[in-house]
C-alpha cells in the first residue's frame, strides 16, 4: 500500500515530548502495517525542513511534494509563494502540493488563494509535475483556476481528501476528465454516505489511498491522532463499497500511485 498524502513530519507526532522521534516511529509503524511507501505534501515555509529531514531518513520510500497550502495564504503570501517556488525549482519533488482553495475557515483571502493556486498550477505545468489539490468549500473557484491555467490534460490532477458526491465527480471530470481522487478515512465515517456513493462513479482506476495524517483517523481509530499505519482500514472500506477484494484495491491504487510519484520504481527493501 502507498499512502499518497500524509504529514508524519508535523509536530503532532512528537506527542508533547513523550515520543521525541515520533515522526520516524510513525513511519516505522506504517511499514509494519504493510504500507510500502509514503508521499509527504508540504504545508508552509515552516514545514519544509522537517519534511525533508524525515524523508531523507528513508530514501526511495518517501516522495515529497512542494507547495503552499491555501489556509496558509496570509498577508505575506507573495514572499511565501516565491520562497516555495524557489524550493520547488531545486528539484527532488515528485509533485506540487498541497495547494488549492479552502474557503471553509476564512474567505478574506479568497482572491489571494486563487492567485496562489493558479501560479502553482502553472509551475506544475512548466515542470510537468502532478498537482495535489486541497479543495474545501471552493469547488467552483478550484475548477475556474484549472480552466484558466489550462492544466487539465497537461499534468495529473489529484483531488486530495475527496468527500464529495457523484455529481461532484462529474463536475470535476467536465473540466479535468483524467482527475484522480484521494480517498481517506472519511469514507469509513457513518455520516459520509455521499463519498461512498461516489466511489463507483470514480472507479478503482482513478482512486488513490491516503490518510491525511494526523487528521481524519478512520473508524475504528476515529478520535485519535491519525497515522499512516491506519491505511488498511481505508483500503478495506473501499473494497467493501466497491464489492471487490482488498488485494485488488491495493493492487489498483498502488499502480496509480507508483506511476504518479515513484515512476514505477519498486520500493527498496525495509531494513
Amino acid at each position: 500500500m502507498i499512502d499518497t498524502h500524509t504529514h508524519l513530519y508535523m509536530p503532532d507526532f512528537t506527542d508533547g515530548g513523550a515520543e521525541p522521534d515520533g515522526g520516524n516511529l510513525a513511519v516505522g509503524r506504517a511499514f509494519d502495517a504493510g504500507v510500502s511507501r509514503l508521499v509527504f505534501p508540504n504545508v508552509d515555509l515552516g514545514t519544509i525542513v522537517p519534511m525533508k529531514e524525515l524523508a531523507a531518513r528513508h530514501p526511495g520510500r518517501i516522495a515529497m511534494a512542494m507547495g503552499l497550502h491555501p489556509t496558509e495564504v496570509r498577508e505575506t503570501w507573495p514572499q511565501d509563494l516565491d520562497a516555495v517556488l524557489r524550493e520547488l525549482c531545486k528539484g527532488h519533488y515528485a509533485a506540487v502540493g498541497e495547494v488549492g482553495i479552502d474557503l471553509y475557515w476564512d474567505k478574506s483571502f479568497a482572491a489571494a488563494q486563487q492567485e496562489v493556486f493558479s501560479r502553482q498550477l502553472l509551475a506544475a505545468k512548466e515542470r510537468r509535475l502532478p498537482v495535489i489539490i486541497h479543495c474545501r468549500e471552493g469547488l467552483d473557484e478550484t475548477l475556474s483556476c484549472i480552466r484558466e491555467t489550462d492544466v487539465a490534460g497537461e499534468v495529473p490532477l489529484i483531488f486530495h481528501s475527496f468527500t464529495g458526491t457523484p455529481e461532484d465527480v462529474r463536475r470535476i471530470r467536465s473540466v479535468a476528465p483524467d482527475a484522480l481522487f484521494g480517498i481517506n478515512g472519511v469514507c469509513t465515517f457513518r455520516n459520509a454516505a455521499a463519498v461512498r456513493e461516489a466511489l463507483p462513479e470514480i472507479g478503482l482506476d482513478r482512486i488513490l489511498l491516503e490518510t491525511d495524517s494526523p487528521y481524519l483517523a478512520p473508524v475504528p481509530k476515529r478520535g485519535r491522532r491519525n497515522e499512516s499505519a491506519f491505511l488498511p482500514y481505508i483500503a478495506a472500506q473501499i473494497a467493501e463499497t466497491l464489492g471487490t477484494t482488498v488485494d485488488k484495491v491495493i493492487e489498483g491504487t498502488d499502480r496509480n500511485a507508483s506511476a504518479l510519484f515513484f515512476h514505477d520504481a519498486p520500493p527498496p527493501p525495509i531494513e
